[in-house]
């Protein structure tokens, strides 16, 4: 707490504004958008391994926060300040934290699979801001930061080149998609099945439910994918740029549309954790089978 009483000594209405327009950049929108480009436009392989970090680091994550369940900041010494704009973003509990995780993922796992020096110095860039942000912002302290840190790097560290010999040889992607499905299922068991005390959040307890029913529908729609568009799709990320433009600009329409214009319908129907873990699974197969359907037109425009 000292080191975040330090910074908010230090504040100031531009800091507040900068700090809390960077912090938007961890956020799951901007994980799905850049997983998505790589996935549809760069190098198919790069996209799954955007996707499989950031699927594996959330559900760390999510399994830490409601295993360890420790307040935020502000609760912790209520004398303590935030941020305000930032208070919206900042449920559930607070380690570690899940903007920092999807950060290193996403920019780390950028900077790690580029060869251009430029690319690799703006993803790490963006980790450490997203990461200052945080502890700026006074919703996250170091510990919650730094671990986070350090789970969203070994990630990559590991995954990456894995990765890289599953284009030559499928046994590894398959051991990989093996490996995050039983961790996703193993977070929603423990959720489910855990007699959790009397004293934990209802709200965060219910929030971690969802979350879990989520993760594993997202899981699961990756492992429809890979063996099916290897053996039947086989699409290229190849196309002429402003058609790679309207590929992008489609896909990410019809996204967004099932993240959002399904919330309702389904969560009436089934209710929240059930409700979201359809509507993820109905985004994610939609992203990786049912659209790239399309992309050999988009190669034929010139």
């Amino acid at each position: 707490m000292d080191f975040l009483r330090l910074l908010e000594s230090i504040r100031t209405p531009i800091g507040d504004f900068l700090m809390s327009t960077v912090t938007h950049l961890g956020e799951e929108t901007f994980f799905m958008v850049i997983s998505l480009i790589f996935l549809w436009c760069i190098d198919k392989h790069r996209g799954y391994f955007l996707l499989f970090t950031g699927f594996c680091g959330t559900v760390c994550s999510q399994f830490l926060k409601i295993l360890c369940r420790i307040p935020r900041p502000w609760v912790i010494d209520p004398d303590f300040s935030i941020v305000e704009s930032a208070r919206a973003e900042a449920t559930g509990y607070s380690f570690p934290s899940g903007h920092t995780q999807c950060a290193a993922n996403v920019y780390g796992g950028v900077a790690r699979s580029s060869k251009r020096r430029w690319v690799q110095i703006v993803g790490i860039a963006l980790v450490v801001l997203v990461s200052f942000s945080r502890m700026y912002l006074g919703v996250h302290t170091p510990k919650d930061v730094l671990v986070s840190l350090a789970l969203g790097i070994a990630l990559v560290l590991i995954l990456y080149p894995l990765m890289e010999r599953a284009r030559t040889n499928p046994v590894y992607m398959y051991a990989i998609i093996a490996v995050a499905l039983a961790m996703a299922l193993g977070n929603l068991l423990f959720v489910e099945l855990t007699a959790f005390p009397a004293d934990v959040d209802p709200d965060n307890l219910a929030h971690a439910v969802e979350n879990a029913w989520k993760l594993l529908a997202a899981v699961l729609g990756m492992c429809l994918i890979y063996p099916i568009e290897r053996k039947w799709i086989r699409y290229e990320t190849k196309a002429v740029w402003w058609a790679q433009i309207l590929k992008l600009a489609g896909g990410l329409v019809i996204v967004i549309a099932i993240k959002s214009l399904l919330k309702s319908p389904l969560n009436a129907l089934f209710g929240a954790s059930i409700g979201g873990c359809v509507r993820y699974f109905v985004m994610v197969t939609a992203a990786g089978l049912l659209w790239p359907l399309t992309f050999r037109f988009f190669a034929r425009l010139k």
